[in-house]
């Protein structure tokens, strides 16, 4: 992604974020393909800073699953790389926030949660990771308490 690019991108998450705090997730909580919205907030791998980004997300078995699709770019999203460099992390689903264990998929449990979860719930998603040209990533977010 080109400077000015990721600086559009990191402008219009912001806006989002806010707005979806602002309204708990009223604004902003679905994204363009009817998908749900949570806010994940995750410190920075190399700035120690907490970034927030409004995510899709999919509900299975007690927690979420959260794809690093981006849209389809090329390379994983910064907040995909911040997440798989931790172990835990912040949501807000709503009006709802929580603390979450996280877990990179692997593998065949990463290839059985893309075709039994996300693609059968958001079979759009089959266009991203063939527009972005890589496997695209998925991680396990499950609530602490």
């Amino acid at each position: 992604m080109k400077p000015l690019q990721r600086k559009l991108w990191a402008a219009g998450n912001k806006t989002m974020s806010a707005l979806y705090r602002r309204t708990n997730g009223r604004i902003g909580g679905r994204a363009r393909g009817g998908t749900p919205v949570l806010l994940l907030t995750v410190r920075g791998r190399k700035t120690g800073v907490e970034r927030t980004a409004p995510v899709s997300y999919f509900e299975h078995e007690g927690g979420y699953l959260v794809v690093g699709s981006a849209g389809g770019i090329a390379e994983d999203p910064q907040w995909f790389k911040n997440l798989a460099a931790t172990d835990m992390a912040r949501i807000r689903v709503k009006a709802e926030e929580s603390t979450v264990n996280v877990r990179v998929l692997e593998g065949t449990e990463r290839d059985a949660a893309w075709t039994r979860v996300v693609l059968a719930e958001a079979p759009s998603f089959a266009d991203y990771e063939r527009k972005s040209g890589r496997v695209l990533p998925i991680a396990r977010l499950t609530p602490t308490g």
